[in-house]
């Protein structure tokens, strides 16, 4: 019998994996400013932090290193919202279609 899954508990298992290895999003704060870390595609150098309420980016390594004085680039980019707003909308299609069972 199939258990339904819902969208909380697909973030909440992504999380469990090291940054690096993530599929989904995720917000992190530091020092005061909240941002989304968007998952490294494998072309990528780094994986990319966006200001969770601005169109601005930066990359993790600094936001790791620096926090609230990383250097952050305005950019045609979503806002960190935005993503995880895209992450939540393609999970529902995909639970929708049946792609998706149960979380290990």
């Amino acid at each position: 019998m199939s258990h339904s899954i819902d969208i909380d508990a697909i973030f909440i298992e992504d999380r469990c994996n090291p940054p690096t290895e993530r599929c989904l999003p995720w917000r992190e704060t530091k020092s005061g400013i909240s941002v989304v870390v968007e998952p490294k595609p494998h072309w990528a150098d780094d994986l990319r932090v966006f200001r969770l309420d601005r169109r601005e980016y930066c990359f993790y390594a600094d936001w790791l290193a620096s926090g609230s004085r990383a250097r952050f680039y305005g950019h045609i980019d979503p806002s960190g919202a935005d993503l995880l707003l895209q992450a939540r909308t393609m999970l529902a299609r995909e639970i929708a279609e049946g792609l998706w069972d149960e979380v290990a």
